[in-house]
């Protein structure tokens, strides 16, 4: 069984660590642009949150290495991606990123480790945790949703609101008959990357694993249902533009075409 729990570990560390790279295609393009454009930073502040979170969770509890190597990696890429994105955002933009990504990524899980760690004993710091990473995971599942789709909310808004359009999504696919917007790819890494997660929670009995992993599993299925039920081959005349639609996930973008003229003009 030991060696079982190995193998999925390690199989969810290789599935995570894609998860943490895909972003990396995004700030190229704004480093070879010298501009975050129309590109938003909370998504990689909260995988930031969560990175922590998780790597905390698999240091206090035992014989959970594998957890807090594979979110060690993705902290430190996402470290690389808030100080890119804090270099070539415009100052308004980089004001509010400093100050999300002081409070959110510095303060509060500063806090939090130092409190628990003085006050509580190795069990409390292990059901904290896990419950925070079970928490902010959830956030993150819903980030690149909410960047995608909410053009007009708030930071707290997006992430409450994210998994409300995840539904509203799914039924538009079903009213239209038509998956053009729905984003396949990420759909597919979160359903493989929930599916391994889930059998090595299982496998460990671990619930604060479980818990995000099973709902990004049952997410990922529901929707990869979707698109072979309605999936339709492409045109060739529709083809930039559906590309420019797959990809729109990973580059989280926020800012609509509606809202971009008007701030132009």
């Amino acid at each position: 069984m030991a060696s079982l729990n190995f193998i999925f570990g390690l199989l969810g560390n290789l599935t995570t660590g894609l998860v943490y790279l895909s972003p990396a295609k995004t700030f190229w393009h704004i480093v070879q642009r010298r501009s975050t454009e129309e590109f938003e930073s909370i998504p990689y502040i909260s995988k930031l949150l969560n990175a922590y979170f998780w790597v905390w969770y698999g240091i206090v509890k035992p014989n959970s290495v594998l957890v807090a190597s594979v979110n060690g990696f993705g902290a430190a890429l996402e470290i690389i991606y808030v100080i890119i994105f804090l270099i070539f955002a415009p100052p308004m933009m980089r004001g509010r990123t400093a100050v999300l990504a002081g409070v959110c990524d510095v303060v509060f899980p500063g806090t939090t480790v130092l409190v628990t760690q003085i006050f509580f004993d190795r069990d409390v710091q292990i059901k904290v945790s896990g419950f925070l990473s079970l928490c902010f995971s959830m956030v993150a599942y819903s980030s690149p949703l909410s960047a995608m789709c909410i053009q007009n909310f708030s930071p707290f808004h997006k992430i409450i609101v994210a998994l409300i359009m995840e539904m509203k999504m799914q039924k538009t696919v079903v009213v239209t008959k038509s998956v053009e917007y729905m984003p396949f790819l990420l759909s597919f890494i979160l359903f493989i990357n929930g599916a391994v997660w889930t059998v090595y929670a299982v496998l460990t009995k671990d619930l604060f694993i479980g818990i995000p992993n099973g709902s990004g599993f049952i997410l990922g299925a529901a929707q990869l249902v979707l698109y072979v039920m309605y999936w339709k081959p492409k045109s060739s005349s529709k083809k930039i533009s559906d590309d420019a639609l797959e990809d729109g996930w990973q580059h989280e973008r926020l800012i609509s075409a509606e809202n971009r003229e008007k701030r132009e003009g």
